[in-house]
């Protein structure tokens, strides 16, 4: 694996006049300050003094049970409080799996290409890290079926709806191949499904959550996509046993819950509808912006570029001529007023150098027009970087 002379890190802030599409974020004006105000408030005015002690292990019933109402309503099945437990955001999550359900030395699957920052966790627990090739329709099956034969995972990390870098969603027929695949060779399935929610044409297939009794699967949830990434506040949802084995970490033992507070006001937020109405606003607005990028990239790119209408989440996935080195344009966009993640960092394998990450989260509608024409002529006019 190919991390570079220094630590990759996202791009969250960009200079005056650069729209930049590499952060993965959402924009300031879906930030639900009034919302979190009138939770907060509904919260703290009836709060019981014990509420704001430890809270407990597996974080807070009523939190856990409006979570599983939510998660019901969203994913189209019943789940319930027992299979969840708040964790401090996604990537807290991810890395508490790491040091309590893997050991230095083991290996973990992933998909090729991949969220880049977790390559990162990953290596910082010593894991061995094996790319699977994916397709429009998710894992290559085929490929997975060998590389079992080889090596013996202890996670294989999947992104199954709306992937980041890649846009695309695996198959109902796939997760129900790769969760037998699961216990037949007993690896933890471990599921970001940070994207589920925010579809905007039709609904993906079940989330692994909805799987969660059937075999080693953990999903991992965040409010960062769907509330606010300030709050650091996720679950994972799993199966009766790898939630004993959770519980029994000495971490959670002495800490109790999480992030007991945020969850309190998290609750009033799923109680009183508005995060429900805050989903459905995201999915208007976010599926209006992946539209306006489409269309300009249609205008600006269309005869030098190929990509995939993604359904859902966040990002484009955009191929070059793949005499193109992406990550050669990076340092000159900023002076073409745009932006972007090339898609070798998103690699194991060092591949994917003709490749872009686009987001289409974090500008409105005019701005991502005039970010991609910006784009359009940052390769116009820089043929030969290679």
């Amino acid at each position: 694996m190919n991390t570079g002379s220094a630590p990759l890190t996202f791009d969250t802030t960009s200079p005056p006049g650069v729209i930049n599409f590499g952060i993965g974020q959402p924009s300031p004006d879906l930030m639900p300050r009034q919302l979190l105000r009138e939770a907060s408030n509904a919260f703290l005015n009836s709060a019981d003094p014990l509420e704001l002690n430890y809270g407990e292990r597996q974080s807070d019933a009523g939190f856990r049970e409006a979570l599983a109402e939510l998660l019901t309503g969203q994913y189209g099945y019943p789940a319930s409080p027992e299979t969840l437990i708040a964790t401090g955001g996604n990537s807290q999550a991810l890395d508490f799996v790491c040091g309590h359900l893997a050991r230095e030395g083991d290996t973990v699957f992933i998909e090729e290409p991949s969220y880049f920052l977790a390559h990162q966790i990953f290596a910082d627990h010593g894991l061995n890290i094996i790319g699977i090739p994916i397709d429009p329709d998710g894992i290559r099956m085929d490929i997975l079926r060998e590389e079992l034969e080889r090596h013996k995972p202890a996670l294989f990390y999947v992104i199954p709806s709306y992937h980041n870098p890649c846009g695309t969603t695996m198959s109902a027929a796939r997760r129900e191949e790769l969760l037998q695949l699961s216990r037949e060779h007993d690896f933890i399935i471990v599921a970001d499904e940070v994207y589920q929610m925010l579809h905007y044409s039709e609904q993906p297939p079940p989330a692994f959550g909805a799987l969660a009794e059937r075999g080693n699967v953990l999903s991992l949830g965040s409010f960062s996509k769907i509330m606010a990434p300030a709050l650091r506040l996720g679950w994972i949802q799993a199966t009766p046993s790898l939630m004993d084995r959770i519980l029994t970490v000495g971490m959670v033992n002495s800490g109790g819950s999480m992030n007991h507070f945020t969850s309190l006001v998290m609750r009033q937020a799923i109680r009183s509808g508005q995060q429900q109405a805050l989903i459905e606003e995201l999915q208007l607005v976010y599926g209006r912006r992946l539209l306006a990028m489409d269309e300009a990239l249609k205008e600006h790119l269309g005869e030098v570029a190929d990509w995939r209408l993604p359904r859902g989440g966040y990002f484009f996935w955009v191929e070059l001529h793949e005499s193109i080195d992406a990550a050669a344009l990076k340092p000159l966009a900023a002076r073409y007023g745009t932006g972007f993640q090339p898609g070798s960092v998103f690699s194991c394998q060092q591949g994917f150098r003709n490749f872009l990450r686009l987001s289409f989260a974090h500008y409105r509608r005019p701005e991502i027009r005039e970010g991609i024409a910006g784009l359009g002529r940052l390769i116009a006019e820089n043929p030969g970087i290679s």
